[in-house]
């Protein structure tokens, strides 16, 4: 019997392939080392293989491709609904498979070896991010203990830090002075290697044409259009702009029955990192505009007017997801003009 398509469960060790024909008969549904893998599929015809989303999903899907075999990576919230009943490899194995063939499943683009290596520089970042936010909190904690303050805001926390690594002791018992500057050294530390991390970044934004392009678009910036490269190559995965947005998780949530349209706060379902760094950046654009609002667009000038500031960043960045899709697609700079 031909296989026509292919479900597979991925995980560490052991894969799970569950194999039908074209007229949906099951062929065979077991288990695969890590070492058989490629050697399995080596020896089928090309055929049509379906995975979830997931770490390594992008790297198999490159090695079958190679093979010959159409590779489609599925939303692992797209797959659920097809699970029948308990939880098996074999069975996520056959819900996968069936979610493939459906004619309205929706898919993941296979990232390029160029972008998952883009997307270790943001995701190592934003890793030490946290973690040098985690340290400043437990900083300041700690020494407001003994009546010292400092002042919110990154500069003036790596600032005192610095001091205590120069040498800077404080009034306070020996005990108190060692874990300050053990924790200051750390900060400085982590705070050197973020900066390497963005200097990084920076040159990749100087050789990639499609990052400049991104970078016309006000409030974006290296760090955040070199993410939405990385994350989905020229954009031509989705339809429009709107589908951008909404795979961003930008969109509100559509909750209409019986006629009646309405309409709730945006998803949050997509990328949460691509839309934190666009939220930050229309946040840095709304700050802008209240400073310098002679050099602000009108429709940013009447939407603060109209609604609260974080309702017009979030509004704003659903706007530039559009843009930024038009940009990519059509391969142009940003024009004001065409915008409005």
């Amino acid at each position: 019997m031909q296989v026509t398509t292919i479900g597979v469960d991925l995980a560490k060790n052991v894969f799970q392939v569950h194999g039908i024909t074209e007229s949906e008969e099951v062929v065979f549904n077991r288990p695969l080392r890590r070492a058989q893998f490629l050697s399995f599929f080596e020896k089928l015809d090309p055929c049509l293989v379906g995975m979830e989303s997931c770490s390594s999903a992008h790297h198999w899907a490159r090695k079958l491709t190679a093979l010959g075999h159409e590779v489609r990576l599925i939303p692992p919230m797209y797959v659920k609904p097809y699970v029948k009943r308990g939880k098996s490899d074999a069975i996520d194995a056959e819900a996968i498979c069936e979610a493939l063939t459906r004619p309205t499943m929706r898919f993941v683009a296979i990232k390029t070896v160029e972008q998952q290596s883009l997307l270790s520089l943001h995701r190592a970042r934003d890793l030490l991010v946290r973690q040098r936010t985690q340290l400043i909190n437990g900083l300041r904690g700690l020494v407001a203990e003994f009546g010292i303050f400092i002042p919110r805001g990154l500069a003036r926390v790596i600032s005192f830090a610095e001091d205590i690594t120069l040498g800077e002791v404080l009034d306070l018992p020996e005990i108190a002075n060692e874990v300050i500057l053990n924790l200051s050294e750390q900060l400085m530390s982590l705070h050197k290697r973020i900066r390497w991390y963005e200097e990084r970044l920076k040159l990749v934004a100087k050789e990639d044409a499609r990052v400049r392009l991104l970078r016309t678009i006000p409030g974006v910036g290296a760090v955040t259009a070199s993410a939405i490269i990385a994350s989905i190559g020229d954009g031509h995965q989705f339809q429009n702009g709107r589908e951008f947005a909404a795979w961003l998780g930008l969109t509100p949530a559509n909750k209409s029955s019986g006629g009646k349209e309405k309409l709730g706060r945006i998803t949050k379902m997509g990328d949460q990192y691509l839309r934190s760094l666009l939220v930050v950046g229309m946040t840095s654009l709304v700050r802008q505009t209240r400073s310098h609002p002679e050099r602000a667009s009108k429709w940013l000038t009447s939407l603060l007017e109209r609604k609260p500031a974080r309702v017009a960043t979030v509004a704003m960045a659903n706007k530039t997801a559009r843009i930024v899709w038009a940009v990519l697609t059509r391969n142009e700079p940003y024009n004001p003009r065409a915008a409005v």
